[in-house]
């Protein structure tokens, strides 16, 4: 399990690294996207997990969502709760209620034996124009190794 953790922290390092310079260099920092939810069941070939997210950017009221992350690739083990933060990079300043909502995808790698971390960077959103990156990587508690692919559904929510 020690190798898959150190394989999973180097796929995200890598990830976040590829993905920093290039894909924000065209976009503004416009806040912090927060998503935590609750247990989650690994398969073989991915899985599929709820959580409730929101949007924080300064001097605006909190934007809420519902999300849907969705796995593709290795994916075992059981997750009690996740934890995950985006710094959310756009082609303008300031986004309006419910501007997140969409489909956003991307590559993903973790590990957990009891606390755990991974990370993963999405883009989509309007035209492919949002960027999520990693603001840290992903906290979780269970059991668990995964790395492949990833989509995130953003639906507003309440």
């Amino acid at each position: 399990m020690r190798r898959f953790t150190v394989l999973a922290v180097l796929v995200a390092a890598t990830l976040t690294a590829s993905f920093n310079g290039a894909d924000a260099q065209d976009r503004v920092r416009v806040g912090v996207l927060e998503c935590r939810g609750g247990a989650s069941v690994g398969f073989i070939v991915g899985s599929v997990i709820n959580l409730g997210c929101v949007l924080r950017v300064e001097g605006m009221p909190e934007d809420r969502y519902i999300a849907t992350i969705r796995k593709v690739g290795l994916d075992l083990g059981i997750t009690q709760e996740t934890a995950l933060g985006w710094a959310v990079y756009a082609p303008v300043a300031r986004l309006g209620q419910g501007d997140l909502a969409g489909t956003y995808a991307g590559a993903q790698g973790s590990a957990t034996l009891g606390v755990g971390v991974g990370g993963n960077v999405l883009v989509g959103g309007s035209n492919n124009s949002i960027a999520l990156q990693p603001l840290s990587l992903q906290g979780q508690v269970g059991i668990n190794v995964a790395a492949g692919l990833e989509s995130l559904e953003l639906r507003p929510g309440r």
